[in-house]
């Protein structure tokens, strides 16, 4: 979990190529190698699974009563509604086109930061038996967990929380998604040092490393001896970024750093007890079996969730067929999505494709459209008239320059800069849930921004669901140590709503 790669201190992407390359990156498959074998002791995945339902059961409920209970286009503060269809029935209403309210959504609250609004908060205390600060640090880990997708002042339950009692993946990847986020989820007490905690964050994987590698109770001191040399390691290394135009805060002083370190991974090891990653005794930490997983996995840089194999997909549904072909060569897809419109209409085949498209996984909203264009013009009709859906329309717009017979190197120019951003996002995050850390690092270089910093401007202004999520992946799986931070500092900004 360490940097010692020579990298580019300016933080230069490479020279930009079309997004339309970079999307069916996620569905290619990579050099075949045996997936390595988790170490002995480990438990199976569904048990790990089991621990991480357990670990999220409180975030799950709020998500649930809120998919049930709020209603979309309304004011959170009036008298209960009736109950919205819940995850197992319809959708829910979408409301009056005069509200602007996304197909589909929860209202939160006005502040455009997914925060619950107090009498929601406490109207949910109410039915749930719970305190409204719990409420609020429950719909909080929701949100990092995946559960619950912001979209400006609207929430809709995310594709995990759909699949959470079918897809033991599902669940992994959104207590994973919990685990990089866990300096988010409990943030450090106000009177540590912000440029102190940064360095305490950007250590802690060493640690979480060599508590793997122990496989058994560390001492706290020796942990303590860690850090301070990991975040000596990090001062020698580092190349302070500027970012936009806010000036790089200041270095802490030395000596107030190593006085501080011990409140600041008495921090961290409380935190990540929290999320279930350790188990904490007087003077000593262990990881649990889904922390040590979970930092093996990292180490490894494997999938999490093994997509199920292709074959047998014609009788499939459209969702099921995408990804039992996630993981095929585009050639071998393409043959397959033949065989499943073959035994199809072609109306009912894009409906059902477009339909799939809609839903909240970015992987098969890429790969609908990578099968719509096996259908080619017949399915032109069904694409205008989804090209005004917020996410469906970059990928319908590239689409459709491509039937119209714009050169494929050329496509991306039919998307304005901020539809580009929003799409480069959206890949991002079907890698960071479907993909290999190591492909999310290489899709950085899919951007068409000249730095890292321009990158994350556009990506604070787009405003995608999943921002926070994909920043935190990213820079949890980049190796270079001052990119990583500054990926990290946009990533709690966005999720703070400060900036």
């Amino acid at each position: 979990m360490t940097s010692r790669i020579p990298r580019d201190s300016r933080l230069r992407l490479v020279r930009p190529r079309p997004l339309a390359a970079a999307t069916p990156a996620v569905g290619e498959r990579r050099t075949r190698r045996p997936a390595p074998r988790p170490p002995e002791g480990t438990p199976a995945p569904s048990e790990l699974a089991r621990t991480a339902r357990a670990g999220l059961a409180g975030a799950v409920r709020v998500a649930r009563w809120a998919d049930t209970e709020l209603r979309p286009g309304g004011d959170l503060t009036g008298p209960r509604r009736n109950p919205a269809p819940g995850l197992r029935g319809a959708p829910a209403p979408a409301a009056p086109a005069a509200s602007g309210t996304p197909h589909n959504s929860l209202a939160t609250t006005p502040d455009g930061g997914g925060n619950l609004s107090d009498p929601t908060a406490e109207r949910a205390a109410a039915e749930l038996g719970l305190s409204a600060r719990q409420i609020r640090a429950d719909w909080d880990t929701a949100r990092l967990a995946g559960l619950v997708e912001v979209h400006g002042d609207y929430a809709r339950p995310g594709w995990r929380l759909r699949a959470w009692d079918r897809d033991d993946a599902a669940v992994l990847r959104g207590w994973v998604a919990l685990f990089d986020a866990w300096s988010l989820a409990h943030p450090a007490p106000g009177g540590l040092d912000p440029a102190a905690v940064a360095e305490a964050v950007e250590a802690m994987p060493q640690v979480l490393s060599f508590l793997q590698l122990s496989a058994g109770p560390v001492p706290v001191p020796q942990l303590l001896d860690l850090l301070e040399q990991r975040v000596t390691e990090l001062r020698t290394e580092r190349c302070e970024i500027p970012y936009g135009p806010r000036p790089e805060p200041p270095a802490p002083d030395a000596r107030a750093a190593a006085t501080a370190l011990p409140a600041l991974l008495d921090w961290a090891l409380r935190a990540l007890t929290a999320v279930g990653a350790l188990t904490c005794a007087p003077g000593q930490a262990t990881l649990t079996p889904l922390g040590s997983w979970a930092v093996w996995v990292k180490l490894e840089q494997i999938c999490v969730a093994a997509q199920s194999q292709a074959g047998g997909n014609i009788e499939q549904s459209a969702e099921d067929m995408l990804r039992g072909c996630a993981r095929l060569r585009p050639g071998d897809a393409r043959a397959e999505y033949r065989a499943w419109l073959a035994a199809r209409t072609v109306s009912s085949a894009v409906t059902e494709l477009v339909g799939a498209a809609r839903g909240e996984d970015a992987l098969l909203r890429g790969l609908a459209f990578e099968a719509l264009r096996v259908v080619g013009a017949p399915a032109e009709s069904e694409v205008r008239q989804v090209r005004d859906e917020p996410s469906l329309r970059p990928y319908a717009l590239l689409w459709l320059a491509e039937i119209e017979g714009v050169d494929p190197e050329d496509t991306h120019t039919v998307l304005t800069h901020d539809e580009e951003t929003w799409l480069w996002v959206d890949t991002a995050a079907a890698v960071a849930d479907h993909g290999e850390a190591q492909l999310l690092v290489r899709h950085l270089e899919s951007a068409r921004q000249p730095t890292v910093p321009a990158l994350l401007d556009d990506i604070r202004k787009v405003g995608h669901p999943r921002t926070v999520q994909v920043l935190v992946a990213l820079a949890a799986a980049h190796p270079d140590p001052a990119l990583a931070k500054a990926v990290r500092r946009a990533a709690f900004q966005v999720h703070t709503g400060g900036g």
